[in-house]
């Protein structure tokens, strides 16, 4: 096991493991970048995959947290693809003030907010809180006419588990505590 610091300023670790033939692997830990590489690999051939891996890192973290300008195209998009390019949002942004809702959304000035607690989960889950409150743009309330919109997302149901998921693991698995607007996960 190694330990040094990365270009980017972050801690990497780097555990070799005897039973780890051919593969390498990175994932974080808090602040700290794991590299997982087999136990015979030389130290150059190391280096060259602690940066190829952080590279990577880098690359899905892009992906997983897109920028306020990116998740505002991502929105366009959606709206596009799913609800006829019905839904205009003025702004849509991360925002770190909301700690039990996912996402929020103001009808009458048309902006989104999305809470910085889903940097990181799966891109098709932002797709889903992002899609559900452009839908407010549309119908702010949660009646049938609502989910109506909802409908044309094929992973609706799967992201309201994985965030459900998300509000059971973080609120110790009390029953009734997570913000939850029923049938869905707290958006807006």
């Amino acid at each position: 096991m190694s330990a040094e610091a990365s270009p980017t300023g972050l801690s990497v670790e780097v555990r070799r493991s005897a039973r780890r033939r051919r593969t390498v692997s990175a994932y974080r830990e808090g602040d700290t970048v794991v590299v997982l590489v087999p136990a015979g690999l030389p130290s150059a051939q190391e280096q060259r995959w602690v940066r190829t891996m952080l590279e990577r890192l880098d690359l899905q973290e892009q992906r997983r947290s897109p920028s306020d300008d990116a998740l505002h195209e991502r929105a366009a998009d959606l709206s596009r693809r799913f609800l006829g390019g019905l839904a205009r949002p003025q702004s849509v942004r991360w925002v770190e003030n909301q700690g039990s809702r996912w996402g929020s959304c103001t009808p009458t000035d048309g902006s989104i907010r999305l809470s910085a607690r889903l940097r990181g989960v799966p891109t098709w889950v932002i797709d889903y809180v992002l899609l559900h409150e452009l839908a407010h743009l549309l119908e702010p309330g949660h009646g049938p006419a609502f989910w109506t919109l909802l409908e044309g997302y094929p992973r609706t149901q799967r992201a309201r588990g994985f965030l459900e998921g998300i509000d059971f693991v973080t609120q110790a698995g009390q029953p009734g505590t997570a913000d939850l607007d029923p049938p869905g996960p707290s958006l807006s």
